[in-house]
């Protein structure tokens, strides 16, 4: 389903920059689908993965259901006895519990006009779409259901959460076709309230006990935000992917670089160190802001720079550091 946020603009027909890293393709993001090992988003995780570990959340898995009460078997939990059994029928009696087989999992993916940047290997925007389709992947591969909402400056698009590849290709699919919306000689404005917009349409979709996974730059980030992301981690988990570029950390000396958005384009000469480093550190005042809304929300967030391949960056995160150990 399709809700507008604000009129559409219409758009000029134009064609695709072909060019690595401009546009995300849905035939390149179904061929993730093969790199989606060495990861996993469910409660057993490595000792240096980001979901475990005192100063992150855990996240919840997908529970547990009552299946029988038996009689006790020596190595069982004592914390499984179920002592009003046990005392009617004077022999210890657990009670045995089997993991749900299902915990969906919904992504919320930016592609405003905001994720239209890189200066190394691929767009924020196709970074995104990259890292929707790792998470897609592995989650349906693991056997829960997956849905999602995708948005703009002017548009949600969101797709019902099914545990089915069709499901998966389909959401991605409208990842793609907000993606190849987006260009520079565009007459849409920035809309940095969307992202409230898209946060607070998932919280009013999900109920308990389901993976967030929210992918984005955090553009407009703010007090509203920080709310709507803990209201919905009082009963889900969330993980929250924040995407930068590499400029926002370190300036390049790589001589007079245009920046264009339209009709206005901004010179800058990366040799003037003075500028340069006045210029770095407020990207990194910017960077780190947003990492510290996150931070007081209380939840993971991956770390995700444009420059390297975004299945190594979360494959390093999440932990898997011997190769084979999980699939």
């Amino acid at each position: 389903m399709t809700t507008p946020r604000h009129p559409t603009v219409p758009r000029r027909p134009a064609q695709v920059d072909t060019t690595p890293g401009v546009y995300a393709t849905l035939d390149e993001l179904a061929r993730l689908e093969a790199r989606a090992r060495g990861y996993s988003f469910l409660p057993r995780q490595p000792v240096h993965s980001l979901l475990t570990g005192r100063h992150s959340s855990r996240v919840r898995g997908r529970g547990l259901d009552f299946d029988e009460i038996r009689r006790y078997l020596p190595g069982d939990d004592p914390r499984t006895i179920d002592w009003k059994v046990t005392q009617r029928t004077g022999k210890p009696h657990v009670r045995v519990f089997t993991e749900e087989r299902d915990r969906p999992a919904f992504l919320v993916v930016d592609q405003r006009q905001n994720m239209f940047f890189g200066t190394r290997r691929a767009m924020k925007s196709v970074v995104a779409a990259e890292l929707a389709a790792l998470a897609a992947w592995r989650v349906f591969d693991q056997g829960d259901r997956v849905g999602g909402f995708v948005f703009s400056d002017t548009e949600i698009r969101d797709t019902r959460a099914h545990r089915s590849r069709s499901r998966v290709m389909q959401l991605l699919g409208e990842v793609v076709k907000l993606n190849r919306e987006l260009r520079v000689d565009t007459e849409i404005e920035d809309q940095p309230e969307m992202l409230n917009t898209a946060l607070e349409r998932c919280a009013r979709t999900i109920t308990h006990d389901a993976l967030v996974i929210v992918i984005s730059d955090f553009f407009g980030i703010d007090d509203e935000s920080r709310r709507l992301l803990t209201r919905m981690a009082q009963h889900n988990d969330i993980l929250c992917a924040l995407l930068y570029d590499p400029i926002k950390t370190t300036m390049p000396n790589v001589g007079r670089l245009v920046a264009s958005r339209g009709e206005v384009q901004l010179e800058l000469d990366t040799g003037r160190r003075r500028e340069m480093q006045d210029l770095g550190q407020y990207f990194s005042a910017d960077l780190a802001e947003i990492k510290n809304i996150l931070a007081r929300v209380g939840v993971p967030v991956l770390l995700i720079e444009t420059e390297t391949d975004p299945v190594d960056q979360i494959r390093h995160q999440l932990g898997a550091a011997v190769a084979g150990r999980q699939r």
